[in-house]
């Protein structure tokens, strides 16, 4: 597999999990998908993340991850798949909220926006239904639970 990632990370790198670990969760989601692959995670802050929301998605509020497909004519049969964007304090908040792992939900965020930059989507429920599975069992094998299952206390 030959596969590129670039990490860029904008403001500190305190609270954040390793470089290491993101390349290895887009890894993850790229494999089996895509044998050879070219691709940027850019960490950033609110701020960055709700003019980015703003400008491409009409929602002007930070959002958790976005995905900037590269859609290349496929006779150039170049590796680049895009760019993923994570909003450090919308992961940091939505996984205090969810009661879950940092890290756990950091994983999800970064296999999100591998599998939309591969075509995945969410739009129908039949595509939501694929890319949630998907999500799961990437997760599930990199040790973290369904992150689509309802946090209950009062069960499990």
């Amino acid at each position: 597999m030959s596969v590129r990632i670039d990490v860029q990370v904008a403001g500190g790198r305190s609270g954040l999990p390793s470089v290491a670990k993101l390349r290895h969760w887009a890894r993850s989601a790229l494999a089996g998908r895509r044998a050879t692959a070219e691709l940027s995670l850019r960490i950033v802050d609110a701020p960055e993340s709700q003019a980015l929301n703003r400008q491409f998605r009409g929602k002007d509020q930070p959002t958790n991850v976005l995905a900037f497909p590269a859609d290349l004519p496929p006779e150039l049969e170049l590796p680049l798949l895009g760019d993923v964007v994570i909003c450090r304090e919308v992961v940091a908040a939505e996984a205090a909220a969810q009661g879950k792992p940092a890290e756990a939900h950091w994983a999800h965020m970064v296999i999100h926006g591998t599998l939309h930059l591969l075509g995945f989507d969410h739009q129908e429920p039949a595509q939501a239904a694929e890319m949630e599975a998907a999500e799961t069992e990437l997760l599930a094998e990199l040790g973290w639970p369904d992150p689509y299952q309802e946090n209950d206390p009062h069960h499990g």
